[in-house]
């Protein structure tokens, strides 16, 4: 098999079981099947961290859990500001999912985020709390005055953002977790040797590329939230 076709069938986003549900069949895709291991996951760390929690002689484990929640807290409520505090833990939620998302390949499994449907799925329910972050501090007739700004004739340009600012969302994140996995994947294929030399890119590719795209999709969310706020 030529480094073509073993690339494809990496890239190939295979199918692991189906649904039937009456006459109707549904597919369940490998990327969805990650996602639910990265959820299970996540929230098996916030069970372990967030119980038996104490106000006073608090164990080793609760000042853990405590320091990473407020540097969280603080690392993402810094790029939303205080207006936007209500909508931090919908951010960091997304981010810590993005970061399991984008790094999971370190493990062995394919990242879910190089899958379309996944990104874009995100992407709308970002631009969906971004319309509602707008609707609520405007209220409704706000929210529909707030396209003619800042005059009347950009109006057509300020509703079509409303599909780019997503479309963007989306084909960013995707595109670079999807060059990233097919740089990896070139390189285990071509060196045909010991995983030592791929784990070497695989810090950059793997571990910092997707923390990095995790961040960039989380600090343009909270951009738009707070434009759709101030």
């Amino acid at each position: 098999m030529d480094i073509a076709q073993e690339l494809m069938e990496e890239l190939n986003i295979e199918t692991v079981f189906n649904i039937q549900i009456g006459k109707l069949n549904i597919p369940i895709n490998e990327s969805t099947v990650v996602s639910w291991i990265i959820i299970a996951v996540v929230l098996i760390i916030c069970i372990i961290l967030g119980s038996n929690l104490k106000v006073k002689n608090i164990s080793k484990r609760q000042a853990l859990s405590e320091f990473i929640v407020t540097k969280l807290e603080s690392f993402v409520g810094n790029m939303i500001g205080e207006e936007g505090k209500g909508y931090v833990p919908y951010l960091l939620a997304v981010f810590i999912f993005l970061v399991f998302s984008n790094t999971i390949g370190i493990f062995g499994f394919k990242p879910p985020t190089k899958d379309l449907n996944v990104t874009a799925g995100l992407a709308i329910m970002s631009i969906v709390v971004v319309q509602f972050a707008n609707i609520k501090k405007n209220n409704p007739w706000g929210w529909i005055k707030s396209f003619t700004k800042p005059i009347a004739v950009v109006t057509p340009i300020n509703i079509l953002e409303i599909a780019i600012k997503p479309l963007s969302l989306c084909m960013r994140l995707f595109g670079n977790v999807l060059g990233a996995f097919i740089i990896m994947e070139l390189i285990k294929i071509a060196m045909r040797i010991p995983l030592v030399i791929p784990a070497v890119f695989s810090l950059y590719f793997d571990l910092f590329d997707g923390i990095l795209q995790a961040y960039v999709f989380v600090f343009l969310t909270s951009l738009y939230i707070k434009e759709a706020i101030e």
